[in-house]
C-alpha cells in the first residue's frame, strides 16, 4: 500500500459497523480511537518502508492486545517499551496509548511471537483474519471466536493489507518463513492465553 492507500484503508476500517459481542476500536464515535487509528497508521508506514515479504495472520484482536493499541500482535508493554532489534516500536516513533488500560495484563501471544521473530531476525507483516475485537456479549474483557459471517467481513481488509505477500503456510515464506519449532512456540502461547477454541488472539 502507498501512504494515501494506508489512510483510505484505515478510514474503511473505522466505518465498519459491528453488532453485539464485537467492538470496532477504530470507530470515529469514540475520541480515544483516534490514537488507535494513528498507531495503526504509524505501524503500516513503518512496514511500508521495511518491505516485508511474508504475511503472518492471527484470528482476531484480543482484549489485552490490539483492542488497546490498534496495532496487530502488540500490547501496552510492547508499545511502551524500547525499540526492538527489528527496529519497530519504542520512544520517538509517535505511538500513543489510550488512557484507562493500565490494569490490563500483557498479551502472552504477542510477547512470545516478538521474542521468536527477533531471534529469527524475521519481520513479517502482521494482520488478523477479522480486524475487530469479538467478545462474549456483556463481557468486553473476554475473547470470542469470530463467526463465519464476521470473518467474511475481514476478507477484503486482509486482501488489501497483504497485497502481494503470501502466508508461509501457502508456500510464500521460503527461507523467510517461520520454522516449525518457532510456529509451535507461538501456538503454545496462544493455547495458554486463550484456550483451545480461542487461538491466535492479537
Amino acid at each position: 500500500m502507498t501512504d494515501s492507500a494506508i489512510r483510505v484503508f484505515i478510514d474503511r476500517l473505522a466505518s465498519v459497523e459491528t453488532g453485539p459481542g464485537c467492538r470496532n476500536f477504530f470507530d470515529r464515535t469514540v475520541p480515544a480511537n483516534a490514537r488507535r487509528r494513528r498507531n495503526l497508521e504509524i505501524y503500516l508506514l513503518e512496514m511500508l518502508n521495511l518491505g516485508p515479504r511474508v504475511l503472518l495472520v492471527g484470528e482476531a484482536p484480543g482484549f489485552r492486545g490490539m483492542r488497546i493499541t490498534g496495532v496487530p500482535f502488540t500490547d501496552r508493554t510492547i508499545l511502551e517499551g524500547p525499540t526492538n532489534r527489528l527496529g519497530l516500536f519504542g520512544p520517538g516513533k509517535g505511538y500513543v496509548l489510550p488512557a484507562g488500560f493500565e490494569g490490563i495484563a500483557s498479551e502472552p501471544t504477542a510477547t512470545v511471537m516478538w521474542q521468536v521473530l527477533v531471534e529469527l531476525e524475521s519481520l513479517p507483516l502482521l494482520w488478523s483474519a477479522y480486524p475487530f475485537h469479538t467478545h462474549v456479549p456483556g463481557r468486553p474483557l473476554s475473547n470470542r471466536t469470530p463467526t463465519l459471517t464476521e470473518t467474511a467481513v475481514g476478507v477484503p481488509f486482509l486482501a488489501d493489507a497483504s497485497g502481494d505477500l503470501r502466508h508461509p503456510d501457502s508456500g510464500g515464506g521460503g527461507e523467510r518463513g517461520l520454522p516449525q519449532p518457532a510456529a509451535k512456540r507461538i501456538e503454545g502461547a496462544e493455547n495458554q492465553a486463550s484456550g483451545p477454541r480461542r487461538q491466535g488472539r492479537i
